[in-house]
């Protein structure tokens, strides 16, 4: 067994140069529980500075306490296999994360700060590291949301990465004016990366009541410069009822995360009586990505159909920034309470698609979208995209005959806690829409669905006006049947729009 202490400077064992779960009791015969020794395990490695292994062929059964292994050193899970059994009514704590990537480096608060400014681009502090800042107003209320899920809002909040002089990553721009400060800390960006290789996990889903009680038995990532390579997750055991899932891989509160040759999962849709009383389904995911920047899926995929349209999409996201799918085939790409520049190239998307919500630059290219619509405002938060959106190169699979590029909805009559904004310049260079042998009623592509189909004169007045797109700049546009675009159903809504067209179709 390994002795993880520093003996005269050096390493006990000092050949040893990783730490095993069998040197810690593991079985690894996926009967026996093994999460005790698998944390004893990573406690070692971290203190003696040491890697993890697991060990070739062992099936590790993790049960239901309530405990987290830490992951503060690089570990290698080659083809050793991890059994989550959360089917148990004894489950401990739904919401304790089976391992936890995190920090060595201590987060700080900072308190000498009265206020920010959007597009700020130096705050008056000096940090020991460079850190991802994560600042908060609970007097000021944002995304509040609308429909069967409404509620009053959450507390304006945003991240952004500064340097040890307080400069900010332009990159990654606050977005917000903070008047008021309720709480700011710094959590420290380690120089070096972590990486995490291989592994194969089966969580046994649970068989909890259909309600809003998130499973979070999960990987969890509060590390700043991780690499995930080659992780596998699938679900086994779902039933006719079970609480969702917040998201197995879940990446939070930090910077330049890396998650690449993955194979994911997505999550059977369960229903439940929403905030307002009535039936909802429930969102459930296998990636979240929570007050995190610089965050990339490449080359993943999903385990199961991404056009099952009995599962839910397998992303979910809030207050993030810079985030990119590169070669990845997943169900869905989604910002709930908003995304500030996101990517998404080379990719193919199915039956949720595209899920949009925040501002800056939306690039989508190379990509195949499976969807209702091409890219869709989510109407709970206002439709709202502050910025301009770019489709290069694509390939759309309209799922229905209405065949939308971009879709959304806002009424102009609810407060969503910002002014709303469709995007103010789209430009598409390259996009065939996939629509041969349409129905005899069928008029086309429409640019725009209807967003407000009360909006069809001058009298009607929007007590939260909704700012219109300026411009759409076409070029190689292609429909299969052979009909041309159609700018929208609600014309009178985009009557000032400019369309600017390249090469005609």
């Amino acid at each position: 067994m390994a002795v993880a202490v520093l003996l005269g400077g050096c390493v006990a064992c000092a050949e040893q140069k990783v730490a095993r779960y069998s040197e810690y009791g593991a079985v690894g015969d996926g009967v026996a529980d093994d999460f005790d020794a698998i944390i004893k395990t990573h406690d070692a490695a971290n203190a003696a500075g040491l890697g993890v292994r697991a060990d070739a062929g062992a099936t590790y059964y993790i049960g239901a306490a309530n405990k987290t292994a830490k992951i503060l050193t690089d570990t290698d899970w080659g083809n050793a296999k991890f059994i989550i059994d959360d089917s148990k009514v004894s489950v401990e704590n739904r919401n304790s994360a089976v391992f936890r990537i995190t920090s060595k480096l201590p987060s700080a608060k900072i308190t000498t700060i009265a206020s920010l400014k959007k597009n700020q681009q130096k705050i008056d502090v000096s940090l020991p590291h460079d850190a991802l800042v994560e600042v908060v107003d609970n007097s000021t209320m944002r995304y509040i949301r609308y429909g069967l899920n409404q509620n009053n809002g959450a507390a304006q909040t945003d991240v952004f990465v500064v340097d040890k002089n307080g400069r900010v990553d332009m990159r990654a721009p606050i977005i917000w004016d903070f008047d008021k400060i309720s709480a700011m800390t710094a959590f420290p960006i380690d120089p070096e990366t972590l990486t995490v290789k291989g592994g194969h996990f089966t969580t046994i889903a649970n068989q909890a009541e259909s309600r809003y009680t998130y499973y979070a038995r999960n990987i969890s990532v509060n590390r700043s410069n991780v690499m995930i390579d080659g992780i596998v997750h699938v679900i086994t055991g779902e039933l006719d009822h079970g609480a969702p899932y917040g998201g197995f891989i879940s990446v939070g509160t930090c910077n330049n995360v890396t998650v690449q040759n993955a194979t994911l999962s997505g999550h059977k849709i369960y229903s439940t009586i929403g905030s307002a009383d009535k039936s909802v389904t429930m969102g459930t995911y296998d990636i979240s990505v929570n007050k995190a920047v610089n965050v990339t899926f490449k080359n993943c995929k999903q385990a199961n159909d991404i056009n099952d349209t009995k599962l839910w999409g397998i992303l979910g996201s809030n207050h993030s920034k810079n985030m990119t799918y590169d070669t990845v085939s997943f169900s869905r790409f989604d910002a709930h309470m908003g995304v500030a520049n996101a990517t998404i190239k080379n990719s193919v998307l199915g039956h949720q698609g595209i899920n949009l919500i925040g501002s800056g630059v939306f690039l989508i290219e190379n990509t195949k979208v499976h969807a209702a619509a091409f890219i869709n405002l989510r109407p709970d938060y206002g439709s709202t995209w502050d910025g301009d959106i770019v489709i290069r190169n694509c390939e759309f699979f309209p799922r229905y005959w209405t065949a939308v590029l971009l879709n959304g909805n806002n009424s102009g009559q609810h407060n969503f806690g910002y002014t709303c904004h469709m995007p103010r310049k789209i430009t598409i260079d390259g996009l065939v829409v996939h629509d041969s042998n349409p129905p005899k009623d069928y008029s086309g592509p429409k640019l725009f669905g209807a967003f407000n189909n009360a909006y069809t004169s001058e009298a009607y007045v929007e007590k939260y006006p909704y700012v219109i797109t300026e411009e759409v700049i076409i070029s190689n546009l292609t429909a299969e049947s052979g009909k041309p675009y159609v700018i929208s159903t609600s014309p009178f809504m985009f009557r000032n729009v400019r369309i600017t067209e390249g090469k005609k179709f």
